[in-house]
């Protein structure tokens, strides 16, 4: 099995899963706590390697997650929807793709809000001002309201690159030296 199959696996496994909680929650009237619901476990899989550990571990039987991630949603705060979609994860193990699902999820709520979220990364923090000035000037160009999802990578030195959905355009000096580096070795 190549990686790429994997990954598509992995893809299908979690876009089902959002596709169901989707629903259940526009069903319910409950979209907007899933919305937050959705924002705090990602924050939460970003600050906290025990939960990382334990949604890619293998070592943990099935009731052991189911509580532990039981656990978690109760003192998180989550919706009951959102809690029960994840001890059933647990009891599946299909733990691994809470962080792809997430993502499809965020993805079926932008959607449906007529959003489209933007990947940037950044040389160095992008202040409010830069945010505000990229999320009006691609939505001038995309045509729909836009989320920034801003991250920062030293390594670029200088620049952006930014993706939203298929589109990329990498604007970093990293980028613009590799170029060069290429040319000169086609010259040499």
């Amino acid at each position: 099995m190549d990686v790429s199959e994997s990954q598509s696996i992995t893809t299908g496994i979690a876009s089902r899963y959002a596709t169901a909680l989707f629903d259940l929650a526009m069903d319910d009237g409950g979209l907007e706590k899933l919305e937050s619901d959705a924002a705090d476990l990602s924050a939460a899989l970003n600050d906290s390697e025990d939960l990382d550990r334990l949604i890619t571990s293998p070592i943990y039987s099935r009731s052991e997650s189911e509580a532990a991630i039981g656990a978690v949603a109760k003192a998180m705060g989550l919706s009951d929807l959102t809690a029960n979609t994840l001890r059933l994860m647990a009891q599946k193990r299909r733990l691994f793709v809470v962080p792809a699902m997430l993502r499809a999820l965020r993805e079926k709520i932008a959607a449906h809000k007529g959003e489209v979220t933007a990947d940037v990364v950044s040389a160095k923090a992008l202040t409010k001002a830069q945010s505000e000035k990229l999320s009006e000037t691609l939505k001038a160009a995309v045509g729909r309201d836009v989320i920034l999802n801003a991250t920062v990578d030293e390594r670029l030195i200088g620049g952006l690159v930014v993706k939203v959905g298929s589109k990329m355009i990498d604007t970093s000096i990293r980028a613009k030296l590799d170029a060069l580096k290429n040319t000169m070795k086609e010259v040499g």
